[in-house]
């Protein structure tokens, strides 16, 4: 499957974006898709996963409560929504597919098989 991120940009601290990830060749109720982020500097960090089927979701402490991650099968598409952004929110975000993770894993960037290509968020004070 082929990812493609987009939906970055700069916003101020307190305010919202929304990134979406199309999806395109072959997904089945198997996959989850996750989000990612890496900031300078900095290891990769897991955001947020969506189980394709059924909507399980996870987010990591971090910006639990302030994004919300979605889907809409009929565009294959994965959105997050970020809210009271904040200024360590800036990073790339990348959007993943996996297939077959069970929960407990969902947060583990080595069991996604694919990755779209990085989209850049900026927040500023």
């Amino acid at each position: 499957v082929q990812l493609q991120a987009y939906g970055g940009g700069l916003v101020q601290a307190g305010g919202s974006l929304r990134l979406s990830c199309a999806a395109s060749g072959r997904t089945d109720s198997n996959y989850v898709m996750g989000w990612f982020r890496q900031a300078p500097g900095k290891e990769r960090e897991f955001v947020a996963a969506i189980k394709w089927s059924g909507g399980s979701r996870t987010y990591s402490d971090a910006v639990k409560g302030r994004f919300t991650i979605s889907k809409d099968m009929a565009k294959n598409t994965v959105y997050l929504q970020m809210n009271n952004l904040k200024l360590e929110d800036t990073a790339d975000y990348y959007c993943a597919a996996g297939r077959s993770l069970i929960t407990s894993s969902m947060s583990n960037p080595s069991r996604y098989g694919s990755w779209g290509q990085g989209t850049l968020v900026t927040v500023s004070s």
